[in-house]
């Protein structure tokens, strides 16, 4: 029986990438087209977490890339029009 009270919010899931394993809350679980299974091997969700935590890292430069690709240009000096 879960602790959980109806009024508690549910924990957010976020997929992996585009992979088959979804982390709800500090959970991972594996996604399959008949049910999910809860991840519980440390080496496993140890390497999910620093897959997770690297992709975070690699969207957020993309992100800092685009912001900076959002800045008006530079003019150039001695340029005719």
């Amino acid at each position: 029986m879960s602790s959980r009270t109806p009024s508690s919010p549910l924990p957010r899931s976020e997929r992996l990438a585009r992979s088959p394993v979804v982390r709800r809350g500090d959970q991972w679980w594996l996604i399959t087209r008949s049910g999910s299974i809860l991840a519980t091997d440390p080496a496993l969700t140890g390497e999910l977490d620093r897959f997770a935590a690297a992709m975070a890292g690699a969207n957020q430069a993309i992100a800092d890339l685009r912001a900076k690709q959002g800045d008006p240009p530079t003019p150039h000096v001695g340029r005719q029009r």
